[in-house]
């Protein structure tokens, strides 16, 4: 399992990292390249220019200086720490886009299955659904732009569909089950893109909302949420932070200040010039009587920290599952004059009693995130006794509570890792959108075969048969070159359950959407069933 662990580890922490930057605000600048690299400018700065200058006028071959610029930018930063990133120009449209919670365009999530862009699910609330488009629909032509082909690229086709907001594009669609050519006149329009993955309730009283990140549009998913959850009953509630790499510092405070009363310190941040910034919370929270469980993992970053740390420094409700990433600082985003950015860090933050909770960096980006490893290895997310914490970084709580400084918000309630690593390379298949695309041909076949059910009864009723697991996993074998891992080295019978679920979840997001994906995704969770326990024991902390 050895090629197994390279592949699945690093990407997922590069995959929680690149959205992990917790942004304190954004800094635009006006200045033009020109002015930002002048020659006026102090001798360090002079020496770059004239490097770069060099390079261009002398050097024997042609050089794309811009690349080099880059790549100088990048190694600055990577002296500085771990979460200063630069943002090409070419991916500063994207990031922008995933941190404002929306994006301009027809609004789908497609495949390219055979070399034809195909649509797994118009997104809900974006144009697409409104005018007609279809799971299954193959899009061909957008203003006569041909869609389909192996030349084609993803950046493409996104350039083509993409647009200003208002204009709008003629989409020819081929549409399986009725065999025809069909035009569609989509005006493009801002297209949400989902932070709250789902909310609904697992008790009569006990409500659940599971947030992605926190972008922009999060506060005020996150309110309709709790609002819908309240006027069904819940007084008490589940916010599932794990996995969630933060985002916005403003956004996590808005929803810390939901849960604590008038007055209450949140956190307060230190730059450089030693200047102090304090939050406290407001009158306006809509969930300061109900008992809150927060719940956070080794991937619970940045903004998820803010929210753990202001709610147990505070005495309020009770932090479930295992040690958080260990991140606090704060990025501000700061325009470098020729359309790319740079995310700097700007300041640190601490939780009310006082701690940081920012990991050590001290010996460099390659030693901070092999200490992150090294969580998978040492025992730490098997046993709460494996987990290290300094005596010289102990803070206490109003309320007599001991917490920690220094690398992490460590759980009131310890919930153990329960895979091994097999089974983490199998999550790794299940998690990549490798499975989706299975599903898609699955569905492909018949889009009428669930049609008698609706989104309730799906996840009630529906059961995954063995013939659909074989499926799949001879699907894996014919396409080990797409995921990068061996199919024949898992012993997939081991863990029939888990992939039964996963498909049922994959099939069900398709269907209906995020939301009974995670309902179906939490069915016999560890840590949910835990919460459900602690919440039918009353008021009260665990100290």
């Amino acid at each position: 399992m050895k090629n197994e662990k390279k592949i699945w580890l690093p990407i997922l922490l590069a995959t929680a990292l690149a959205a992990g930057i917790l942004i304190g605000g954004r800094l635009n600048f006006d200045d033009t390249p020109r002015k930002l690299f002048s020659s006026n400018s102090n001798p360090r700065k002079e020496k770059l220019n004239r490097l770069i200058d060099y390079i261009d006028h002398e050097y024997v071959d042609d050089v794309n200086t811009d690349s080099i610029v880059n790549i100088t930018v990048n190694k600055i930063l990577e002296k500085l720490d771990p979460h200063s990133v630069y943002i090409p120009r070419e991916d500063r449209q994207r990031v922008t886009e995933n941190m404002q919670g929306d994006f301009v365009g027809i609004g789908v999530s497609f495949y390219m299955y055979k070399d034809t862009l195909s649509v797994i699910r118009p997104i809900e609330g974006g144009p697409s659904i409104k005018a007609g488009i279809k799971p299954g629909d193959r899009i061909l032509y957008a203003d006569n732009d041909t869609l389909f082909g192996r030349k084609i690229s993803s950046r493409d086709l996104v350039s083509k569909l993409k647009g200003s907001a208002g204009t709008p594009v003629k989409v020819k669609v081929y549409r399986k089950e009725e065999d025809s050519l069909l035009t569609f006149n989509i005006k493009r329009a801002k297209v949400p893109i989902k932070s709250v993955d789902a909310f609904y309730m697992l008790t009569d009283t006990l409500g659940y909302i599971k947030i992605n990140r926190f972008a922009e549009t999060t506060y005020r998913e996150f309110k309709l949420a709790l609002g819908d959850l309240k006027r069904q009953g819940a007084t008490q509630l589940v916010l599932d932070l794990r996995d969630n790499p933060g985002g916005y510092m403003g956004v996590a405070e808005d929803i810390a200040d939901e849960f604590l009363e008038k007055g209450k310190l949140i956190l307060f941040t230190k730059n450089k010039k030693d200047e102090v910034r304090k939050t406290y919370a407001t009158s306006r929270g809509d969930f300061e009587d109900g008992r809150v469980f927060v719940l956070i993992n080794e991937k619970s970053a940045s903004a998820s920290e803010i929210i753990a740390g202001a709610l147990q420094d505070n005495d309020k409700g009770i932090i479930v599952g295992r040690r958080s990433f260990g991140k606090g600082l704060v990025q501000r985003e700061m325009a470098l004059g020729d359309g790319s950015s740079v995310r700097l860090t700007v300041s640190r933050y601490y939780t009310p009693t006082g701690r940081s909770i920012q990991r050590s960096y001290d010996n460099g980006a390659d030693d901070y995130y092999n200490k992150f490893y090294d969580r998978y290895h040492n025992g730490e997310l098997v046993t709460a006794d494996s987990i290290h914490v300094n005596d010289s970084l102990k803070f206490t709580t109003p309320k007599g509570k001991v917490v920690y400084g220094g690398g992490g918000i460590v759980p009131d309630v310890f919930i153990p890792l329960e895979t091994n690593l097999e089974e983490e390379a199998l999550n790794y298949i299940l998690q990549n959108g490798f499975l989706s695309y299975f599903v898609f041909e699955y569905l492909d076949r018949d889009r009428d075969l669930y049609r008698e059910y609706n989104e309730e009864t799906f996840v009630k009723e529906v059961n995954i048969g063995d013939e659909l697991i074989e499926e799949f996993v001879r699907y894996g074998k014919r396409n080990r070159a797409i995921i990068g891992v061996d199919f024949s080295r898992i012993d997939f019978s081991k863990y029939r359950d888990n992939l039964k679920k996963h498909l049922k979840a994959t099939i069900a997001e398709q269907l209906y959407g995020s939301d009974a994906r995670t309902q179906i995704i939490n069915m016999g969770d560890n840590e949910i069933s835990r919460v459900v326990e602690l919440s039918l024991k009353g008021e009260g902390t665990v100290l």
